[in-house]
């Protein structure tokens, strides 16, 4: 059953560029949109986050001369995945996907603000230390447990959810609310994280049903 006063669902990256279109399309991803705006209604305590990157941020390819996407890379706190130009701030491909529809949604956490440094979690940026200030929102709320929802699986969810077991929030994956990109085995190693984290895994039917 969901709790409203200490429930939360986050749902992760639904912008124009992670869809149909957008310069770094997740397959499907436009699919998870609909039924995340029936799930949203569920809860009291919605959270939205968008990746907000700006100009010739360093996790795009674009910005190292002789590389292409989905390369990886060292940067000083580990393994970097090299992007296309996406979500860059101001542009309609940061912008929400325009059928969004969660105007309750009490918090947006921008995250991938700063140039040297790339945020896939809602939580930390990518050197895992550097918070957004979602956890000491989500604490004040008394927040305990958290749904997790959105785009991509593989990467901006899974961040999401490992940051949130992390800090021992009780931690729910919706899985037919997200969509994978698929890079490199990405798809599998997240699946392999999960696993071995114990993440509890529900659909929406089961979530509404709760």
């Amino acid at each position: 059953m969901i709790t409203l006063a200490t429930d939360c669902l986050v749902v992760v990256d639904l912008q124009n560029d992670f869809c149909a279109g957008g310069s770094l399309e997740v397959p499907d991803g436009d699919a998870v949109v609909p039924v995340i705006n029936g799930l949203a209604r569920k809860f009291a305590n919605v959270v939205l986050t968008q990746d907000w990157h700006p100009e010739g941020h360093l996790s795009f390819a674009s910005a190292h001369p002789g590389r292409s996407p989905h390369e990886v890379v060292d940067f000083p706190y580990g393994p970097q995945t090299l992007w296309p130009d996406h979500c860059v701030q101001g542009t309609r491909g940061a912008a929400f996907h325009p059928d969004l529809q969660i105007p309750q949604a009490m918090l947006v956490v921008r995250k991938g603000l700063r140039r040297e440094i790339d945020s896939y979690s809602a939580f930390f940026e990518n050197d895992k230390t550097t918070p957004t200030g979602l956890n000491g929102y989500l604490r004040e709320r008394g927040v305990r447990r958290v749904f997790v929802a959105g785009l991509a699986l593989d990467f901006c969810v899974r961040f999401t959810v490992e940051d949130a077991v992390r800090l021992d929030y009780e931690t729910v994956l919706v899985t037919d609310a997200c969509r994978a990109v698929a890079v490199a085995g990405s798809d599998a190693a997240a699946e392999k994280s999960f696993e071995t984290l114990g993440v509890v895994r529900s659909t929406v039917g089961e979530v509404s049903a709760r």
